[in-house]
């Protein structure tokens, strides 16, 4: 009976603790896709690693300073982000998140509308999720 106890006490913390995991990943995700829309420094610079690597759906690379710059300085504006089809996968301390992303953009005041495929890569530090990598990749028109 003891040994059936401990073994549904184990289950039952590994499903709490795997919860609180998502729901902190959850919020970071959030996080980012409202920094995109309404950038910061500190709150950038907080949710960021260092050795970030930004790929973008045209092929270009970006950096932590390169990508906070370009939100910065509105060379890339987003005006409106609208996330679906989310998966995610937790693997010890690295999280890989992957969804659609549909949004308005407004990059150096030029009007317009992109829809992506985006691979988001996590790592689990002592303050937080913090986003290691990022890929996006176009859909495909029908």
């Amino acid at each position: 009976m003891i040994k059936k106890f401990l073994v549904f006490s184990a289950l039952l913390c590994s499903a709490v603790f795997c919860n609180a995991q998502n729901a902190q990943l959850e919020a970071a995700v959030g996080k980012l896709t409202r920094l995109m829309v309404t950038p910061d420094s500190l709150g950038l610079d907080s949710i960021l690693l260092d050795n970030l690597s930004y790929g973008h759906s045209n092929g270009g690379l970006q950096s932590k300073p390169q990508f906070m710059r370009s939100l910065l300085t509105g060379a890339s504006d987003f005006v409106e982000i609208d996330l679906t089809d989310k998966q995610v996968v937790i693997q010890n301390k690295i999280a890989l998140v992957r969804h659609t992303l549909s949004a308005k953009t407004n990059d150096k005041n030029i009007p317009g509308k992109v829809k992506l495929y985006i691979l988001l890569v996590w790592s689990n530090e002592k303050t937080g999720w913090k986003l290691l990598a990022r890929q996006a990749v176009k859909v495909p028109e029908k």
